[in-house]
């Protein structure tokens, strides 16, 4: 039995930051566990621009981000192993893994962070009719032949959905020759980030057709073409508007879900609708000492706030570790109303706010002139106004300590509401 304090399952910008964070509030035995052949995660096949501007205050690649972390955790010399799977863990943060060269392990830790990130819906998942060619990728694998394996996916695409992969292949292709004909969003908005709807389609002139989906796939050995239509409100192509486009490939952004088939092994409790594990302020689940952070526990938007966020979780194992997180009976719930979809974290102990708390969340539809309302316990105890509001970017609340410390409140809520209302 190998005994580690800390183990750390993901070797992506999460698992990294919250290694190193651990390493400075003086964990000294931490291990992490990646499947890959390197460490950085998804950030190695990234290699556009835009990650750090919150973190480093400067633009950089996913490569140049990933570098930064892997060799202060290198400089710390933090042990991990790559190309090891992690096969199951238990709730008394026992798990095994294996891999060729040391076969299976059983390791014991006195913490673990969850750090898995997520994967890709596939064609199974949305069910589009029609035949099975090839052809047919998900955003993120067509970004790894391109960028990685040096492999053109196709010369005239259709992307359907409007995640910001499917939105930053588009350029990509783009630029290594392809004609990307159009992207179609089943919503009658953009999933992404604005500035990638911008930057990706609006400048090299690719259509985007909101409110449209894939209705058919033909070819036979290669797709040869796919059919798209207009969806009415119920999400149900209409009649009479299909077109066919003439391609041989077919990207798929169409969503991320948070890999937790490990945190089902260790029983922590899900949220239904992130899709990945219930947290509390120190980004502990339901399972005493098993934390998580990054795209695990819910998909980000922008690397930057899985770093922070990450940088809590791994802060909090270590005082874990050390004894010195609270586990008291007084707990804040928060609560998702109108316009909100969900609020990470779900569960607040009051008693491990140093100054203030972070609440992440995302609205459901797009909103212009408008405010995020947060009460305590039914009363108004912050007002946020925002111009503009979509679910493709991540909105986040400070709440201050010293709310919780005035007085034994049980509820905060947070709803969306028109400016004047």
């Amino acid at each position: 039995m190998l005994k580690y304090d800390l183990v750390v399952i993901g070797g992506g910008p999460a698992g990294l930051a919250a290694a190193i964070e651990a390493r400075k509030n003086g964990v000294e035995s931490i291990l992490i566990i990646d499947r890959d052949r390197e460490l950085g995660g998804i950030l190695q096949q990234c290699i556009h621009n835009g990650f750090g501007l919150h973190v480093f205050k400067e633009e950089l690649t996913g490569p140049e981000y990933a570098e930064r972390f892997i060799n202060e955790l290198e400089g710390m010399q933090i042990t991990y192993k790559l190309d090891t799977m992690v096969l199951d863990i238990h709730e008394n943060r026992e798990l095994s893994a294996v891999n060729t060269k040391d076969g299976l392990m059983k390791i014991k830790a006195k913490a673990v962070i969850l750090a898995m990130g997520c994967r890709e819906r596939t064609r199974g998942a949305i069910a589009i009719p029609g035949t099975r060619p090839a052809g047919v990728f998900t955003a993120g694998t067509a970004q790894r032949y391109i960028n990685m394996e040096g492999y053109m996916v196709g010369k005239k695409v259709i992307i359907l959905g409007s995640g910001d992969i499917g939105l930053i292949m588009a350029r990509r292709l783009t630029l290594e020759g392809a004609k990307v004909l159009a992207v179609a969003e089943l919503m009658p908005f953009s999933s992404g980030l604005t500035r990638n709807i911008v930057q990706c389609l609006e400048d090299y002139h690719i259509p985007l057709l909101l409110s449209h989906t894939v209705t058919k796939i033909k070819g036979k050995d290669r797709v040869e073409a796919v059919k798209i239509a207009q969806v009415d409100d119920n999400k149900k192509p209409i009649p009479g508007t299909e077109k066919e486009y003439a391609c041989d490939t077919l990207l798929l952004s169409v969503g991320l879900i948070p890999e937790n088939e490990l945190s089902k092994s260790a029983h922590v409790e899900l949220s239904p609708v992130t899709g990945g594990p219930i947290v509390n302020e120190s980004m502990e689940t339901n399972i005493r000492g098993i934390f998580a952070c990054g795209n695990v526990v819910h998909v980000h938007d922008l690397v930057d706030w899985v770093t922070k966020e990450s940088q809590r979780a791994g802060k909090s194992a270590a005082k874990f570790i050390k004894g010195e997180l609270k586990n008291n009976i007084d707990i804040v719930k928060t609560f998702a109303e109108e316009g909100v979809s969900y609020i990470v974290p779900q569960v607040i102990r009051p008693s491990n706010i140093e100054d203030s708390l972070d609440l992440l969340m995302r609205v459901k539809k797009v909103y212009k002139n408008c405010k995020l309302i947060i009460k305590a316990d039914g009363e108004i105890i912050k007002e946020i106004y925002k111009n503009h509001m979509a679910p493709g970017e991540m909105e986040r609340v400070k709440i201050p300590a010293s709310i919780f410390k005035e007085k034994k409140i049980k509820e905060i809520a947070i709803a969306v509401a028109k400016d004047g209302e």
